[in-house]
């Protein structure tokens, strides 16, 4: 009976065979094995479909890597295949230039997939599932890294780091954030329920803390459209001329 080779290419030797060639394909098989468990390699995606191919008790395949970078320029949405049979997980990184999608998925059948977007250049924990002989499942486990223009909703973003600035859906700066070394003060922003106002506090370590707003050349600070100055020197008149 002759050999037989696992999805992923490992040499699967018969009783009595081979003779005097076990020590060669069993190192073969090891290298595989250890490419399985923690192998890195890259891989060109410049053409669609690219086919990750297994390699028969060989070493060197790229779907027989435990980390798999893609690479190359892309001129259009592109689709990355393994065969039906491969059961595994995998750790990939979306190297590739081009504003295009790339689809990780298996070679025929129906079954679910795992895409970057076009603007996706992170890297995804995903899993082969083999649980059909003609539709399986490749499945993103969700632990994504995010490098691209995302969209999140209904997330909950605990003590997020943001950086210099928020902006508005079409990309025009909206605050402008300056960040103070070892700053203690701050500005705690509450809601607040029916009938009751919202209100910024300035708040932090110090006792007695103001609050600054600071018009730009001869801008003025307003509330309620009304110049403050001007609202601040009517209340001093008030008081003095009842």
């Amino acid at each position: 009976m002759s050999s037989t080779y696992t999805g992923l290419g490992v040499q699967l030797m018969t009783t009595g065979e081979k003779a005097g060639t076990w020590g060669t394909l069993t190192n073969t098989n090891w290298n595989i094995i250890e490419q399985i468990a923690g192998g890195y390699t890259t891989q060109a995606i410049t053409s669609t479909p690219t086919t990750l191919a297994v390699s028969d008790g060989s070493a060197g395949a790229t779907l027989a890597h435990r980390v798999i970078e893609l690479t190359g320029s892309i001129g259009e949405a592109t689709i990355v295949t393994i065969p039906l049979d491969v059961q595994t997980f995998y750790i990939i990184k979306n190297a590739s230039s081009g504003a295009y999608t790339v689809q990780f998925k298996y070679v025929t059948g129906s079954g679910s997939s795992v895409t970057w977007a076009a603007a996706d250049k992170g890297t995804k924990l995903i899993y082969a599932t083999a649980n059909d002989v003609t539709n399986p499942d490749i499945v993103d486990v969700g632990m994504t890294t995010l490098t691209g223009t995302e969209t999140l909703t209904n997330k909950t973003l605990t003590s997020p780091a943001i950086g210099t600035s928020i902006l508005d859906t079409g990309g025009n700066e909206l605050f402008l954030l300056t960040a103070t070394g070892s700053a203690v003060n701050q500005l705690t922003y509450a809601n607040a329920a029916a009938d009751t106002n919202p209100s910024f506090t300035a708040t932090g370590d110090s006792t007695n803390i103001g609050i600054n707003f600071v018009p730009k050349g001869s801008g003025a600070v307003q509330a309620a459209g009304s110049d403050l100055a001007t609202v601040g020197k009517a209340i001093a008149m008030a008081m003095v001329f009842g």
